[in-house]
């Protein structure tokens, strides 16, 4: 019997690292669990996400998947390190992609643009002392981005008056790399960078972590599936039905989960 590779959000954002993950991995069983009935992490404490993180990951293991993405910046934030160590599966993180941005950057100047949680754990402060060097990195919060992506539609007005506001500080400071820090924000990339400079490179963490699994399970000798994606919510399955149709661009089955 083939065993899933569990990933899992706070909502529907984490589709955009579960397609990287299928278009690597096509052959692999997945399991996707969207918390949405907690809906958004980002302005949460970091004591609550860090609990239901565990909580999520402990229930995926317990229903045998052979690893863990957490395909949530706001939850690696705060509950990797403890994730890791309380299951025994590999686990790969998501985190903004600071490392490969200062790298990039010709300006001297990278945007992260990201929840209010995520830029203000510790673990994005280490990620800033450890890579960011004499790089200027800018982070600027979005509150209520990710939110508004996923329950209004990336091509709503109000999602387009937040990239305004958002995105604007990082084009004045000049800019020249910005990462997306949320897995929402991959769905509204042609809006962000229609408010740049022409010549901004964007980088977001999909493509980095699927390979990372697949270096993973490959070690392990655990790849194999049957190209299976089981979707699950917290919260109310027909309106993650809805979204998860309109992000996706096709229909998934969706179950609701009592976690």
């Amino acid at each position: 019997m083939h065993q899933s590779i569990g990933v899992f959000d706070s909502g529907l954002g984490g589709l955009t690292v579960l397609a990287a993950l299928r278009n690597r991995l096509p052959g692999e069983d997945f399991i996707y669990f969207a918390d949405t009935h907690y809906l958004p992490y980002g302005d949460r404490p970091e004591s609550f996400i860090r609990a239901r993180s565990l909580q999520i990951a402990s229930a995926l293991v317990e229903r045998g998947v052979k690893a863990l993405v957490v395909a949530c910046n706001t939850a690696t934030a705060a509950a990797a390190e403890q994730i890791r160590a309380h299951v025994p599966v590999p686990v790969i993180a998501l985190e903004p992609a600071v490392k490969p941005a200062v790298t990039l950057t010709r300006t001297g100047v990278v945007g992260v643009l990201a929840t209010t949680r995520t830029l203000g754990s510790q673990r994005y402060q280490r990620l800033v002392e450890t890579h960011g060097g004499a790089v200027k990195v800018m982070s600027q919060p979005c509150p209520g981005l990710a939110e508004a992506i996923e329950t209004l539609g990336p091509d709503s007005p109000r999602v387009e008056s937040l990239l305004d506001e958002y995105v604007a500080p990082l084009a004045q400071v000049g800019a020249d790399v910005v990462v997306l820090g949320c897995t929402h924000y991959p769905w509204v990339r042609a809006g962000i960078a229609a408010r740049l400079p022409e010549g901004v490179t964007i980088v977001d963490t999909g493509e980095a972590v699927a390979k990372q699994v697949e270096r993973r399970l490959t070690s392990e000798s655990h790849l194999g599936g049957l190209g299976r994606l089981h979707m699950v919510t917290s919260g109310n399955p027909t309106q993650v039905r809805e979204t998860a149709a309109r992000l996706w661009g096709a229909a998934l089955h969706v179950e609701s989960w009592s976690i």
